[in-house]
């Protein structure tokens, strides 16, 4: 039995403003609807190209969005950041509205969305698990009787009668996943707010999660940690700017991502003249490069970086910062150059072994004057992945999926 419907689902938004933004569109909007007509605005809104600069005003947060849920079921929604899956999980949990489409749910939700999703600042922990409890529409009794139970989960025993305003992210987190898990929702949301949590509690809420779905109820988890979407999911939707591009079984839907993924990585950018290299009349990149090719964890990682620079000779600060996949700044670095008018100036940087765990990475590139004034900046211009390889280990055997290497004993 199917307990979330959705069809044809469309959200709308202009950018860098709230609503429509003007009198004028709010206007032309009601005119065209009361004639039968189309919205206007619907008609110049363009696909949500995230690193791509348009003219448009209008993207497509979420296009023709098309699925179901059955009862009991888990449901991974995956995709690059700016897919659109939180403005999904988003509609679904009712804190916006569609433009378009219709929704059918049938139960109680319960969402963890972001970190404090329905939490009051100023009231403490214990206060709020029984403000969200009766947004559930849970009686006080029931919320009592699951009480005890949701404060051993949290972990936050000590700080249950302290404001929340005063936890850790980490804090909040836990307080809010045992809340939603525990209040007996028929369908729980999760973002990938879980990520703020350490790996003891992240493990401890796919646990959770598990045995909620096995209770009947439906889980829809949004993650970009594919371990977690394949040990916990059965099924999962592929979001790609706005639109599904695959719904079907994890395996499949995963391994096309991760191919996906692989194809766009692009570990070195080369342009071969002045007047075709990116950037604007005051500075320009002629390559940024990572090497090696194929990165071991245990590699030394070399990015090589080649500008020109249009200005008087002068210092030019050099800043990169190194993200992953989930969009978290793993570090960022500077230095300042010597970069003498039209002429190529070069840097590099050196990042040690067993310093990166596996993961893709981006790199964003900015350029400073020596006094701090921005010139030129890109993001997300190079990508590199860093694998863990197959090591040819001598063993006996395995004994119970165990691996039992050869060693040397001393005594």
């Amino acid at each position: 039995m199917a307990v979330i419907k959705v069809e044809h689902l469309y959200k709308q938004y202009r950018l860098g403003l709230v609503g429509t933004g003007t009198l004028t569109h709010d206007l032309n909007r009601w005119w065209h609807k009361v004639r039968g007509l189309e919205d206007p605005y619907e008609k110049v809104t363009v696909a949500n190209k995230r690193t791509e600069k348009d003219d448009s005003e209008y993207v497509w947060a979420l296009e023709d969005i098309n699925f179901e849920v059955n009862q009991g079921e888990v449901l991974g929604i995956i995709g690059k950041n700016g897919a659109g899956k939180s403005t999904l999980l988003k509609i679904l949990s009712k804190v916006t509205g569609p433009t378009k489409g219709d929704i059918k749910v049938k139960g109680r939700i319960a969402s963890l969305l972001e970190v404090g999703t329905g939490f009051h600042p100023d009231l403490t922990g214990r206060e709020n698990i029984f403000l969200n409890g009766a947004i559930l529409g849970m009686t006080k009794s029931e919320i009592k009787s699951k009480f005890d139970e949701i404060v051993a989960f949290s972990g936050v025993e000590k700080y249950i009668d302290t404001p929340v305003k005063r936890y850790s992210s980490g804090m909040y987190v836990r307080l809010a996943f045992a809340v939603a898990a525990h209040l007996e929702p028929e369908i729980l949301i999760v973002d990938e707010v879980l990520a703020v949590g350490d790996a003891e509690f992240q493990k401890k809420c796919l646990g959770k999660m598990k045995d909620v779905s096995g209770q009947g109820r439906t889980v829809l988890f949004v993650s970009h940690n594919m371990t977690a979407v394949r040990s916990l999911c059965t099924r999962a939707l592929l979001l790609k700017q706005g639109g599904v591009v695959l719904d079907g079984d994890i395996e499949s839907v995963i391994n096309s991502y991760e191919k996906t993924n692989a194809e766009n990585i692009n570990q070195n950018v080369f342009f071969d003249s002045l007047e075709t290299a990116l950037g604007n009349d005051q500075i320009r990149i002629k390559s940024i490069s990572v090497t090696p090719d194929e990165i071991d964890l245990e590699d030394e990682i070399l990015i090589s970086f080649e500008f020109w620079s249009l200005l008087p000779e002068q210092k030019i600060t050099l800043n990169f910062d190194l993200v992953n996949i989930r969009e978290q700044t793993v570090f960022s670095s500077a230095t300042l150059v010597n970069a003498f008018a039209s002429e190529v100036a070069t840097a590099k940087c050196t990042i040690p072994g067993h310093f990166l765990n596996q993961d893709v990475y981006y790199i964003n590139v900015y350029f400073f004057t020596e006094e701090m004034r921005p010139i030129f900046n890109k993001r997300e211009l190079v990508h590199f992945e860093v694998k863990e390889k197959e090591r040819n280990y001598a063993y006996f055997g395995k004994v119970n999926g165990v691996v039992r290497p050869i060693l040397k004993w001393e005594s």
